[in-house]
């Protein structure tokens, strides 16, 4: 019964984390250049069930689920026209490196701005880089040349949060710049309300064992405590 307990317990948990990726990717369905997450889900520890009779192996029993990873689909999305100057598209593989108070870190979202001081910036504000290493100004026209955003491809690309990601940078990306474009967001609206039902399924049915466990406990103390 307690080991019954824990194994719904441990799966509520799982699921709880796996809502939370799945939430987060709706609310970017319509971020540009977004990468998609995954969760994935695993076993830990076996139990070996034998018979009390013969000693016979009956066979395993999982003991509990655990999330193994949360996954980022990094694969290019289609590139939407936006007429804006300073949008930015990377068509291929790639990221945009921009200036952080962390450090430097990239980004597939190319909806730029220009600051006070004319320099090229996210959304949050932080510089975007060029092929220099130098924050980029933007030119009396209001425009940047494409060519020379710094397109940089990432070995072990990690998300950090607003849509930026690090990673070792490893050389010049085979992807290129284009100016008044978007990347379309790599989060599904559709499949990820699907994933939510199925994982909100999942939980409400560690919710239903708990309680059945808890109420044959319940009548077992009681019955055994009936006993003349």
């Amino acid at each position: 019964m307690d080991r019954g307990l824990y194994i719904a317990a441990s799966g509520m948990l799982a699921e709880q984390v796996r809502q939370d990726q799945i939430a987060n990717d709706l609310a970017n369905a319509t971020t540009a250049g977004y990468k998609a997450d995954r969760t994935a889900q695993a076993t830990f520890g076996q139990l070996l069930l034998n018979n009390s009779v013969t000693g016979a192996a009956v066979g395993s029993q999982s003991t509990a689920v655990q999330v193994t990873s949360v996954v980022t689909d990094f694969t290019p999305q289609p590139l939407k026209d936006t007429g804006e100057p300073l949008d930015f598209a990377i068509n291929g593989d790639g990221f945009f490196a921009v200036q952080t108070a962390a450090g430097t870190r990239y980004t597939r979202n190319g909806q730029f701005n220009a600051d006070a001081n004319g320099r090229l910036v996210t959304l949050t504000g932080d510089p975007v880089l060029g092929r220099n290493g130098r924050p980029l100004a933007v030119g009396a026209d209001g425009k940047v040349d494409p060519r020379a955003l710094n397109v940089v491809n990432l070995r072990d690309p990690r998300k950090q949060g607003d849509n930026l990601v690090a990673g070792t940078p490893a050389g010049q990306a085979t992807g290129q710049a284009r100016a008044g474009a978007l990347e379309g967001s790599g989060a599904d609206p559709t499949q990820a309300m699907v994933d939510m039902i199925a994982s909100t399924r999942a939980f409400e049915s560690g919710q239903k064992v708990i309680q059945t466990i808890d109420e044959t406990l319940g009548k077992a103390a009681t019955t055994v405590g009936s006993l003349n």
